[in-house]
């Protein structure tokens, strides 16, 4: 089971029977000398991204929805457009219960501190596990700085309160600690993962650059963040969540606040990990990539590079540190918001982080 990427430009995508069955012309312009066909089975896909100038027929929709099967749009560079994702779930308990977890000062800042501990630690064993060849001072240098992040944060109260002005809602509250903690840590994090880069791409990457991105380091972050926040957004609609109502990352029009703040977790074991392995070990260069107006983006060759490292990265199975089972990180996602729904359903008493070892 796995994400179908759509992005062969100008092709169309029927229903015949059970199957996808994906069209393109020849374009000599994009160097699409024979014509391309090729049928997937609605069995094995859990998600479609259409990437770019892709057309989609109605029953196609259609049949997505009626199994649940999210479409997630992006452009050809990779920027999110829109998602179809079918009815709604039923639960409507749990999205109440979400809903007053929001507005509970202790709650909010119990669940933000989880999803920001969880980053810390799995930031510090990605550079660390990384460092273990070559013992770079300035990595070691990094992940210590992190560690004392992570110690002031276990220090921290159990509880927080309303903000004295409502309008600044971290101003004065614990809330607005541990979010200056997290900036101090990625002020950390990064100049660590740029020393773990090959020279040629450390030189490109001065610091963490999301909008645009400035260079190609930064471009590869940013698409594969995209691809991994849209991806747990999904898992939350799976379990009866919101996507639109968060904790650690403020709920506004438009922003799937609940995903960003699962994803947190998982950024570093997931995308930092493919960009350090698609960029070490040498399947991508500099060539790859074009700029426009201070914009940098994967071309396309590039991108399927990319999409099958991530793809192959989503579907490891690793054992889960909570259950102790055999899953893939792709699981992990639907585990980690199931965790969340059955401690805001009383279910568990503790609600815990994916921290990897």
């Amino acid at each position: 089971m796995s994400v179908l990427y759509l992005m062969e430009q100008y092709s169309t995508v029927h229903l015949d029977a059970e199957t996808l069955v994906v069209r393109a012309p020849v374009n000599e312009r994009l160097g699409r000398l024979e014509p391309y066909k090729k049928r997937f089975p609605l069995g094995k896909i859990t998600q479609l991204a259409v990437v770019g100038n892709v057309t989609i027929t109605n029953p196609v929709i259609k049949a997505l929805c009626d199994l649940g099967i999210e479409i997630v749009y992006l452009t050809q560079w990779g920027k999110f457009i829109g998602r179809t994702s079918g009815r709604e779930h039923k639960h409507g308990r749990l999205r109440l219960l979400q809903s007053r977890a929001h507005d509970d000062a202790t709650t909010l800042f119990t669940i933000a501190k989880v999803c920001v501990r969880t980053k810390l630690h799995n930031q510090k064993t990605l550079l660390l596990r990384n460092n273990r060849p070559r013992d770079d001072h300035r990595v070691r240098q990094g992940a210590d700085s992190i560690q004392v992040m992570i110690d002031q944060i276990d220090a921290m109260p159990a509880i927080d309160f309303t903000p004295p002005d409502p309008s600044l809602p971290q101003k004065g509250t614990h809330l607005g600690i541990l979010m200056g903690m997290e900036g101090r840590a990625a002020a950390a994090y990064f100049p660590a993962f740029r020393a773990l880069l090959k020279a040629e791409w450390a030189e490109l990457f001065t610091k963490r650059q999301k909008r645009p991105p400035t260079d190609p380091v930064n471009a590869l972050l940013s698409y594969g963040y995209t691809l991994l926040i849209n991806q747990t957004a999904a898992a939350g609609q799976i379990v009866g969540f919101d996507p639109y109502v968060g904790y650690l990352h403020s709920t506004q029009y438009g922003k799937p606040a609940l995903a960003l703040d699962i994803v947190e977790m998982f950024r570093a074991p997931i995308v930092d990990s493919v960009v350090l392995t698609l960029l070490n070990n040498g399947m991508l260069s500099p060539d790859d990539f074009v700029e426009t107006l201070g914009s940098w983006q994967m071309k396309d060759d590039a991108m399927r590079i990319f999409l099958g490292k991530y793809e192959e990265r989503m579907n490891t199975e690793i054992t889960h540190p909570i259950f102790k089972t055999k899953v893939t990180y792709r699981r992990s996602l639907e585990l980690q918001m199931r965790l969340l729904s059955r401690w805001m359903l009383g279910e568990l008493k503790q609600f815990r982080g994916f921290a990897v070892r």
